[in-house]
């Protein structure tokens, strides 16, 4: 019998192709994972140390509303930065990481923690401030003035903190109203309604209180001109006054007046837009000098004839006022407006180089806005005291000439938001206007019915909720 002797050769040569497959993948899997570390590298090194301005301009917007809310409203920063900056927020802001700094009461925010961070300080009575150099040593305490405590706690609102309302069948349906999911909106924070000068209904989302402080956003542009029409009283400012700023002297722009400016129609160019790197976003998150920025734009229109919703306006008007009120600026709103009102929750931020955000940086309870609306509600007089001049509020409410009817000349609306022929305007009495900020902060003021109407919360405008069903139903139920 033969042996059969199998012929290996193949099997030796397949072994050894296969040998070869095998290093040449290996090499090609070691090479590739040290090219994508190279590139992770230079990648992390660009992110830290140059940064693009989108990932500035978020973590500034993360340190900035987590300071506030943690050292103003004393909320939980992990919870502010989840619910106020990451839920509703631009994508990116979802990787977005804070350090508090209870100590040294500063916020780091950054793209994971590393990478583009941005500093937030915290300062007694004046809230928080935005440090876009990274300098939060820099910031100087400004001296306040403190708020006086009210006369009498016990006594009804305004002149105090007593909401007890009269149990009848109108009080019982305005609670329903403000009850109701879909009338209140989704993300509701504050929803209260003022009637005859007192307050006849409210009521807080999960977590908010009639102590906790609020962000007005764009509100703070009305409280702006309020200040203002304070130092027009005093004689320190005219409204009809131009040649405002030694930057503008040599051009154009030294036409613009104060009143072009509070009736959003200087002229001047500025870009609006939300979520990107925009004009506004650029000036509240990177610029240490706001004013300074917006007060550079060049003219995009002719003085007075071209309406442009701008919050650069109202920080040149910020810093306009508070050269006007001079060695007084720092603790003007408070001695001049805040402090007479009870306002003693309200606190107006500024920016590094100290200027009061006049266009968005002001918190205060919701009883606290609601006594603002309740004094442009009373034509600027106060506790038998004439704060702003006589007529100012009604000038207010003017229709801005370039707006096309939509903008009041002092910083306010005439109409509440969504398109100018939305139905649920007409269907609100003719003389509202309207207290309008971002992300669903809103107060309508009737005075015709002696209403005050205020929702505030967090609805980012995707969501598409019109506060004008809410006012309407609880002006059918207070129509005097």
């Amino acid at each position: 019998m033969s042996k059969c002797v199998p012929n290996l050769g193949f099997s030796v040569a397949a072994g050894g192709k296969r040998g070869a497959n095998v290093r040449i993948v290996s090499k090609f899997v070691k090479g590739l994972a040290l090219a994508v570390a190279i590139a992770a590298v230079v990648l992390g090194g660009w992110l830290y140390l140059a940064p693009p301005e989108l990932i500035r301009v978020g973590s500034a917007y993360s340190a900035k509303i987590v300071c506030s809310n943690v050292f103003l409203a004393g909320r939980d920063p992990q919870q502010v930065l989840a619910d106020d900056v990451q839920a509703p927020g631009h994508p990116l802001l979802r990787i977005m990481r804070v350090d508090v700094d209870d100590e040294a009461r500063t916020v780091t925010a950054g793209l994971l923690g590393i990478f583009g961070t941005s500093v937030a300080v915290a300062r007694d009575g004046r809230g928080c401030t935005s440090v876009p150099d990274g300098r939060a040593e820099a910031v100087e305490a400004v001296a306040t003035v403190a708020a006086e405590p009210p006369a009498d706690p016990g006594a009804p609102w305004p002149e105090g903190e007593n909401v007890d309302a009269p149990n009848d069948a109108a009080i019982a349906a305005i609670a329903a109203i403000l009850e109701d999911p879909e009338l209140a909106g989704p993300g509701m924070r504050a929803v209260l309604v003022a009637h005859n000068g007192r307050i006849v209904g409210e009521r807080y989302g999960e977590g908010f209180s009639p102590a906790t402080p609020l962000l007005g956003w764009s509100m703070t542009k009305t409280v702006t001109a309020a200040i203002i029409g304070t130092l027009v009283k005093d004689g320190r400012m005219k409204i009809d006054e131009s040649g405002l700023l030694d930057t503008w002297q040599g051009d154009g722009r030294k036409a613009i007046s104060t009143a072009d400016l509070m009736a959003m129609s200087s002229g001047l160019e500025f870009n609006e837009d939300y979520g990107d790197v925009t004009d506004v976003t650029r000036m509240l998150f990177l610029e240490p000098d706001m004013a300074a920025f917006a007060a550079s734009k060049p003219l995009a229109g002719e003085v007075g004839k071209m309406w442009s919703y701008s919050s650069g306006t109202s920080l040149i008007l910020s810093r306009i006022w508070q050269h006007a009120a001079g060695a007084d600026a720092p603790g003007w709103p408070q001695k001049a407006l805040f402090g007479p009102l009870g306002m003693r929750s309200a606190v107006l931020e500024a920016d590094e180089a100290g200027t009061f955000v006049g266009s968005s940086y002001l918190y205060a309870t919701a009883r606290d806005w609601a006594r603002f609306a309740q004094f442009l509600l009373q034509d600027g007089v106060w506790n038998g005291q004439r704060i702003l001049p006589a007529g100012f509020v009604a000038w207010m409410r003017e229709a801005a000439p370039a707006s096309d009817g939509v903008y009041g000349r002092g910083q306010l609306w005439l109409r509440g938001p969504g398109p100018k022929d939305d139905p649920a305007n007409a269907a609100l009495p003719d003389d509202t206007y309207w207290l309008r900020g971002h992300d669903g902060q809103t107060i309508a003021i009737i005075p015709s019915r002696k209403l005050i109407v205020l929702r505030m919360g967090l609805t980012p405008s995707k969501l598409n909720y019109r506060p004008q069903a809410l006012v309407a139903a609880v002006a059918s139920r207070l129509a005097d």
